[in-house]
């Protein structure tokens, strides 16, 4: 709690500043993406979150993927329903016919991978993370990750629009080593709960994987400054706020995701206009 204080301390400061940081900042561009959709202004990984982020003006979006007992994929980021939906149980023992019966608590349809791929076509310069969600590790044995894996990346890459960046990205490395060695050309991020520092981008080059999601309130500019002289591109969570968003800013991340999409365009258009953000 402290040192969220001295995040939010740092980045009033900075905002106060900005005149001077605007010159440090000119060559950098930030990427922002809708966590889920925008997951603490909307409905989760419903196709109403992606829709309103949409019409923000936000072309990034961030998505979690789990496999039904059926083999279908599903946009799902708990391993059991009761959360998010009026449905109980695992997310993994259900077939597609019975999820599509329940309703978000919210009162929206569960949105499913090829759903979601049609509401992507027809746009361009996208940035999508499709987050491989494959816990428990007991239920997702080495042979259905590998099933998961093959299903997914094929039917993301099918139709995969012009301009866009499509990255797969997991904290269960399993998952990332497969489709490496599987598919060389694929786009990979290492999700780390530690920040970017010198042993997660270690750890990110020894995979192959140039993208590293780090934890913001665990990494310094120095870290993201080394990631970059490695090679490597760096993505920031969690975005709950602006001040959140004036932080990745300051050390220097390429990309940052946000769960709260209208109130971050709204205060950086009027509070941090000098910054070059791409939605």
């Amino acid at each position: 709690m402290k040192m969220r204080f001295y995040f939010y301390l740092f980045s009033i400061i900075c905002t106060l500043l900005s005149p001077i940081y605007s010159v440090i900042a000119q060559s950098q561009e930030v990427r922002m993406f809708a966590h889920r959709g925008g997951r603490m202004e909307t409905d989760e990984n419903t196709l109403q979150a992606f829709e309103y982020s949409y019409q923000l003006g936000y072309k990034g979006y961030e998505i979690d993927i789990r496999m039904t007992s059926d083999g279908e994929l599903v946009l799902m980021h708990d391993s059991t329903l009761e959360r998010t939906t009026n449905g109980k149980g695992m997310v993994e023992q259900k077939t597609r016919a019975e999820l599509e019966k329940l309703l978000t608590k919210k009162g929206n349809p569960i949105l499913f991978l090829d759903d979601f791929l049609k509401f992507l076509e027809g746009k361009d310069d996208l940035y999508v993370e499709f987050e491989m969600k494959t816990n428990p590790a007991s239920h997702y044995t080495d042979e259905l990750l590998k099933t998961y894996c093959d299903k997914l990346y094929q039917m993301v890459m099918k139709n995969k629009p012009a301009h866009s960046d499509y990255v797969f990205t997991s904290g269960d490395y399993r998952g990332l080593k497969y489709l490496k060695k599987t598919y060389p050309e694929v786009d990979l991020l290492m999700i780390t709960g530690d920040g970017c520092n010198q042993k997660t981008i270690e750890l990110c080059k020894s995979m192959g994987v140039k993208r590293i999601g780090a934890v913001m309130g665990k990494t310094t500019r120095e870290g993201v400054q080394l990631a970059h002289r490695e090679g490597l591109q760096v993505s920031l969570w969690p975005g709950l706020s602006f001040e959140d968003f004036m932080l990745g800013v300051y050390l220097g991340c390429d990309y940052m995701c946000t769960d709260v999409p209208q109130l971050v365009k709204k205060q950086a258009a009027e509070k941090a206009s000098w910054v070059k953000v791409k939605y």
